[in-house]
């Protein structure tokens, strides 16, 4: 019993032609039923060999009528330029018949050429598109070598591809990468010509673009608004990077990394220099964002050149970075883009993505070269500057911008119901017009951080108009301040301030303006304030002017903070006496008051 159990158990079932053999025999077998044997032994071009090869597998299969058993197989490339390792199913052979019995019935006859068993589908690797057999020399479904693919007895019907469609293949593939990706990281540079906006560090012949493209990259820390092109300029460094065997690119931020991280990439950087005298560079993004303890965990390794470091940042270096480290870097001003530089950046997204630009001398409706059964979407010229002219500088959210408009017409475009119930008739021409632009961006893209650079730049600039009597200039620093979200009492505090530094005695009067503009925003807030703290900054910038006070006590602090040698003591006749001792021992003796001398 155990003998038999065992035998059953190492007797397989060949998945070809279902026949039952003993599992060491399987492998032999399944070489024989594929034909790989048949077709490396023999040379091509023969119909011999083809008939060979059939029965053989006749042979091998058993009964032609049980499942599986006609089989495509494999056949030596032919005289007529079909690839070698292909499977295939010849139509225009004639069958021959068989004469095999069947257990119990007669000779029935059996076509050599059938359909491919379903079986076959595992062993299909690549599905061959309309497109790829019309690029066919031949005209048939040549598959290329070392795929497999099945033909059709039918004749195919050739496809071929014109240019137009080719175009509106790239550009559907365009926009359905907008479904993944915002368009500013779609649209990032790849290569330094590809940089647009700061010809002033990158342009031709400056140190910077000179050393970039000797692929000797200095550790350095790239400071400037966000939009301006930080993060393109590090790809574009890590891009070229990859083209050099002898160095690696790195990329961290301080938003999802840690002190142990940067040590474990630091202790990778001295195994590469070590072992394959590769050097690193770190991108480390948002660098603003460690504080001075965390980022002296770079400063050994800079030094010592294990990493080339690349910071990112949007704050001051000078207050947010580590003096040692900065010693250690060279810091890169990159400024924020130009109106013409955002618009540049737009057409050449527009132009990657097969979007036109209507003209002023063009409808909407009318497009050159445009089929009828073609959906073409375009934008006007002023919808596009409008663009750039919102974004306030920050290419990101101009491209983020367009991405948002581009995307809410194709959406509008597929409702399948308008307003009033009624079915939409398809939209053949989206336009993407300024009113679509302005309703996405409602209001400028305000760059103003609170706690940030831009937040002393903008509260200077407003100190300097109105001592300047500007008052217009200094209600637009006042506007940018609130409508950034500045807190409103801090306006005011800064008022107070200058009434008595600015104008001081020449008008008295300004400090109480500035004191009850800030008691008025204290009592009803924001945005009803607004107006009081305007009121008090025209006030003050047409005040008369007049540093006496602030000169003069500047000079008395400077006179204390200089004097040499213990400061002298209070003079006996100034000093009060309260007790009797005090009186005794000469204090206030011989001081006059003087309402009582006049």
């Amino acid at each position: 019993m155990a003998l038999n159990s065992r035998n059953e158990e190492s007797v397989v079932q060949c998945p070809v032609c279902s026949e039952k053999m003993e599992s060491f025999e399987i492998n032999p077998h399944l070489d024989h039923c594929l034909g790989v044997g048949a077709s490396a032994g023999k040379e091509p071009g023969g119909e011999e060999e083809e008939e060979d090869a059939d029965a053989d597998a006749d042979a091998e299969c058993g009964d032609p009528g049980e499942p599986g058993c006609k089989k495509a197989r494999w056949s030596p490339a032919p005289a007529d330029g079909t690839q070698p390792g292909s499977r295939r199913v010849s139509a225009a052979r004639s069958p021959a018949p068989s004469t095999r019995k069947q257990p119990g019935s007669g000779a029935q006859p059996a076509s050599k050429h059938q359909a491919p068993s379903p079986v076959f589908a595992l062993f299909q690797k690549t599905q061959r598109s309309p497109s790829l057999a019309a690029a066919s020399p031949t005209g048939t479904d040549a598959p290329a070598p070392g795929c497999i693919a099945f033909t059709s007895a039918a004749p195919s019907q050739s496809v071929v591809l014109s240019e137009a469609n080719q175009e509106e293949r790239k550009k559907l593939v365009s926009l359905q990468q907008l479904e993944a990706k915002p368009l500013a990281e779609i649209m990032r540079p790849g290569a330094l010509a590809e940089l647009i906006g700061q010809s002033k560090v990158l342009g031709e012949n400056t140190l910077l673009r000179t050393l970039l493209e000797s692929h000797d990259i200095p550790s350095m820390i790239l400071w400037g608004p966000p939009g301006c092109g930080k993060t393109s300029l590090a790809n574009v460094i890590a891009n070229n990077s990859k083209k050099q065997s002898n160095t690696r690119f790195v990329t961290l931020s301080a938003t999802s990394a840690n002190v142990n991280i940067v040590r474990e990439v630091i202790s990778q950087a001295q195994n590469e220099r070590k072992l394959f005298k590769r050097k690193t560079i770190l991108f480390f993004d948002e660098i603003h964002r460690f504080n001075k303890t965390q980022q002296d965990s770079f400063l050994p390794h800079v030094e010592c050149g294990t990493i080339t470091l690349i910071g990112a940042t949007t704050e001051n270096p000078s207050f947010q970075i580590n003096a040692a480290l900065l010693s250690r870097c060279r810091v890169i001003v990159l400024e924020k883009l130009s109106v013409e530089a955002v618009e540049t950046i737009l057409l050449r997204a527009l132009s990657s993505l097969g979007i036109s630009i209507l003209r002023q001398d063009k409808e909407a409706d009318s497009m050159d070269g445009s089929k009828e059964s073609e959906v073409q979407i375009s934008i006007e010229r002023e919808a596009v500057r409008s663009i750039a002219y919102l974004c306030d500088g920050d290419a990101r959210a101009a491209l983020n911008g367009l991405h948002l408009a581009i995307q809410a017409r194709i959406a509008e475009a597929k409702k399948p119901l308008s307003n009033n119930g009624q079915q939409n008739t398809p939209i053949k021409n989206i336009v993407i017009k300024e009113t679509h632009i302005k309703e996405g961006l409602q209001r400028s893209h305000l760059l103003y951080d609170r706690a940030g650079e831009e937040h002393y730049n903008c509260i200077s600039a407003l100190h300097k108009t109105m001592r300047a009597s500007d008052e217009k200039s200094a209600l637009y620093w006042l506007a940018r301040m609130l409508e950034g979200g500045e807190d409103p009492l801090y306006v005011a505090r800064r008022l107070i301030r200058f009434a008595s530094e600015d104008i001081g005695l020449a008008d008295p009067l300004a400090l109480t303006q500035a004191v009850s503009a800030y008691q008025g925003c204290h009592f009803i807030g924001m945005p009803e304030c607004e107006v009081i703290l305007a009121q008090c900054v025209v006030y003050l910038a047409r005040a008369p002017k007049s540093t006496e006070i602030y000169m003069a006590y500047g000079a008395v602090k400077e006179s204390v903070r200089n004097h040499k040698g213990p400061l002298p003591s209070v003079p006996l006749h100034l000093r009060n006496a309260p007790t009797k001792l005090m009186k005794d021992l000469g204090y206030g003796k011989g001081y006059k008051y003087p309402a009582n001398n006049v």
